[in-house]
């Protein structure tokens, strides 16, 4: 027995032309495309979770850190029947889509006086904290109390021993210096 051997690639083909492209085209299945497809809707389902689990978990953080209703309070010495001793306690609550501030002067409960603030119109607004703080915003030397809800400011000017919202002539005012 006599071993024969053979270029099994030659280029000529019986029946054929002995020209190959040097590229071939790529050709896409339709495994290829269902694959991808599946992909894409597992990411935007994978999103969809995710972003509800945050929200969820938000919420959580903020039952931990404010309650339910959401309160907030702080001790500040603003001038009213108050000391560096006895400071006035202000509680801050979203009631039910109304921002509420309780200000108890210098611990002095008989004396206490509600501030109310905007009502909170919107979706999921009933679990909105409500913060508090304080600054001298018009330079008169007594300390203004600033309510945060979300990205919003409202100012309230200590004025007379009482806070009153700050309304366009006070702005208007501090715009020009006075």
């Amino acid at each position: 027995m006599a071993v024969q051997s053979r270029d099994l690639r030659s280029p000529v083909r019986s029946g054929g032309s002995s020209v190959r492209p040097l590229v071939a085209a790529p050709r896409v299945s339709l495994h290829t495309f269902v694959y991808v497809i599946t992909c894409l809707l597992a990411l935007l389902a994978i999103y969809a979770i995710m972003g509800n689990v945050v929200s969820w978990g938000r919420e959580r953080i903020d039952d931990i850190r404010y309650g339910t209703p959401r309160t907030f309070h702080i001790d500040e010495v603003v001038g009213h029947n108050d000391g560096a001793g006895t400071p006035s306690h202000f509680i801050a609550m979203n009631l039910n889509r109304q921002v509420v501030v309780i200000e108890i002067p210098g611990g002095e409960t008989d004396k206490m006086r509600t501030i109310t603030g905007p009502y909170l119109v919107g979706a999921g607004e009933d679990k909105t904290p409500v913060l508090v703080s304080f600054d001298d915003i018009n330079g008169d030397g007594s300390r203004d109390m600033i309510v945060n809800v979300k990205n919003e400011a409202i100012v309230f000017l200590n004025s007379d021993g009482e806070f009153k919202e700050m309304t366009p002539e006070d702005r208007a005012r501090m715009a020009a210096g006075q």
